[in-house]
């Protein structure tokens, strides 16, 4: 059976782009603001300059890197099971994370989201089947920005199973953060044997690797703690305008992020992903709906499988405002050509206006695309022989194929049947029922989905262990007592 898929580049221009990235590697070379990182650097070969923050890394080097680097890993879930498969074409989601607003189910408007916000969304996350990952989806307002990163994954580990892609802001919340992992499956040899969650570390375009980013980087491979490369290229304005330009600075910046990785440690899981955008030089903003942001991530994603690298992206995110025609468009396209380019692990269900905003509206419309993704990926197969000679010559010309065996036999196994969220009832049953929105039907699929959240057992003293390590650091910066982990 095929696998429909799709691919923008030749093999030839493939080639021709990791040469120009291992090219740049070399001259201008990336700047590293890490003095650990220049030391590994410079140990490994490259050529460092200590005074001006700038490594020039051979080819040889990287080579190296790409060899010691996993093609592929397992996530797990909190209670030990295999769960996410990174690696091939397995294509899998979790909801984008680090969104500073949400929008309100009530009032369809953008505000800043709290605890209460957080601990209903990762409910709703869990709930669903498409959903195959947790993330620290929305960034509270309710606790001191310094321990955001820390309070989110704190938040999340006492309602969720299903693994997490998460990411610390500073150097010194990793550990903390680390902390909390460890608390949830019992010791540091668990999480390294079966890692539960893959933190995000940016590189800076162009071409730089910031202190916080670069630590993050090595601490992570250091504890056998999967990374996840978001190299974020701005189509002209932090990036040659070309596509091809572009999809060079991120194999230049991820190539470098490889190279950081593996000398930290050797064989540490490390995700070739990114989250560039065509800049639109008319408002001045990053869009993640553009057909240039979606080519220059399919782009990137077959320049990382021809490394044999895993491989994420942010494909599905909407720059629309509020779950209207256009979020639906933009989220549509760009998940079936996640689908279409097999992406290991996409980042975008629910997330608006430029990868900001998120709305448990969007995640459960998303979760209907996902489940299409799945069915056209699945293709079309010859499910007798003959195919289907047989059968119409039983039936002839009768159109009674409804009441066949044929059909009882093969229908569930052929179609797909969405949820409540999408309608495909008659105008006259669609009026009886209150003629509702898609919008207005995914709000009440939300509320089911909620109410039906069974959480699993938490113990007294992992759940005290969690506190005590996240108050610690709440005190820290003034805060004396943690929010109630209560839904709105």
């Amino acid at each position: 059976m095929l696998r429909p898929k799709v691919e923008l580049l030749s093999p030839d221009l493939v080639e021709r782009i990791i040469g120009e990235g291992l090219a740049l590697l070399v001259d201008p070379g990336i700047r590293v603001h890490n003095a650990e990182a220049l030391a590994l650097l410079a140990e490994g070969g490259a050529d460092v300059d200590r005074e001006g923050r700038v490594a020039r890394i051979p080819e040889s080097l990287v080579r190296r890197a790409l060899e010691t680097a996993p093609s592929e890993f397992t996530l797990f879930s909190l209670d030990g099971r295999p769960a996410v498969h990174y690696g091939g074409d397995d294509v899998q989601f979790n909801p984008c994370s680090t969104a500073l607003t949400i929008v309100d189910s009530r009032t369809q408007r953008q505000r800043l989201p709290v605890t209460a916000d957080l601990v209903r969304f990762v409910k709703l996350v869990e709930t669903l089947p498409q959903m195959d990952a947790q993330s620290t989806a929305l960034v509270c307002s309710d606790v001191p920005r310094e321990i955001a990163d820390l309070y989110r994954l704190y938040v999340a580990l006492h309602f969720i199973r299903k693994p997490i892609v998460t990411g610390a802001f500073r150097t010194d919340t990793l550990s903390i953060m680390k902390d909390l992992l460890v608390a949830a499956v019992g010791d540091e040899a668990t999480l390294a044997a079966r890692p539960v969650a893959v933190f995000d570390v940016c590189p800076s375009p162009p071409l730089l690797w910031t202190d916080p980013a670069c630590q993050n980087l090595i601490d992570c491979a250091r504890s056998n703690i999967p990374t996840q490369l978001i190299s974020m290229p701005l189509a002209g304005a932090t990036a040659p305008v070309t596509l091809a330009g572009s999809v060079i600075q991120h194999a230049a910046e991820s190539l470098s992020g490889v190279a950081i990785c593996q000398l930290a440690r050797p064989g540490a899981p490390v995700v070739w992903g990114g989250s560039p955008a065509a800049f639109d030089m008319r408002k001045g903003t990053t869009p993640m709906g553009a057909v240039e942001t979606w080519m220059i991530d399919m782009a990137y994603v077959q320049v990382g499988k021809a490394l044999e690298l895993p491989t994420n992206t942010y494909l599905g995110l909407s720059d629309a405002k509020i779950v209207d025609a256009q979020c639906g468009l933009e989220a549509a396209g760009g998940i079936l050509l996640a689908f279409l380019s097999g992406v290991n692990m996409v980042s975008s269900p629910g997330m608006l206006n430029f990868e900001s905003c998120q709305s448990p509206e969007k995640v459960v419309i998303d979760a209907e695309i996902i489940s299409m993704g799945r069915r056209l990926v699945a293709g079309i197969e010859a499910r007798e022989d003959p195919i289907a000679l047989t059968l119409m010559r039983e039936m002839g010309h009768q159109a009674e194929y409804l009441a066949s065996p044929h059909t009882q036999r093969w229908f569930r196994r052929e179609l797909s049947f969405p949820s409540e969220v999408i309608d495909r009832s008659t105008v006259e049953e669609w009026e009886r029922d209150g003629a509702k929105s898609a919008f207005g039907r995914a709000t009440e699929r939300v509320e089911k989905l909620v109410a039906s959240y069974r959480p699993a057992p938490l113990p007294d003293e992992m759940r005290r262990e969690l506190e005590g390590i996240t108050l610690r650091a709440a005190r820290a910066f003034g805060m004396e007592e943690l929010p109630p982990l209560v839904e709105g």
